[in-house]
């Protein structure tokens, strides 16, 4: 895995948590703004969205240079969309960066053949 690939996934597992607290924060807000007086919602809604956006921007970015499968791209873009979502995405992340670092490492170290 060369570093620019490392580093989009990365980006993109980094800003995947903070999204999906950002959703749920936001729907807590939402709630609140219904059965209170206390209205969070134009503040939770503009952060959710700068981060939403972040996510999109390096999902596209990790997608063209992983070369996922369709349905890898859009399950990791589905994740997005569900409220605790974000937390499966970025721990798949973990683990498929983590297996491509090695796989590159036995590679380089001539363990595996290079096919």
């Amino acid at each position: 895995m060369d570093m620019k690939t490392a580093t989009a996934l990365r980006r993109l597992r980094l800003v995947s948590a903070p999204e999906a607290v950002s959703f749920l924060l936001l729907l807590v807000c939402s709630v609140l703004k219904r059965t209170t007086d206390f209205n969070a919602v134009p503040v939770m809604g503009a952060v959710h969205g700068v981060l939403f956006i972040l996510y999109v921007i390096f999902w596209a970015d990790a997608w063209n240079r992983v070369r996922w499968s369709a349905g890898t791209g859009i399950l990791y873009f589905v994740l997005s969309v569900l409220p605790t979502g974000g937390f499966f995405a970025e721990r798949k992340l973990r683990r498929e960066t983590e297996d491509a670092v090695i796989a590159s490492r036995a590679r380089r170290e001539g363990v595996v053949g290079s096919s």
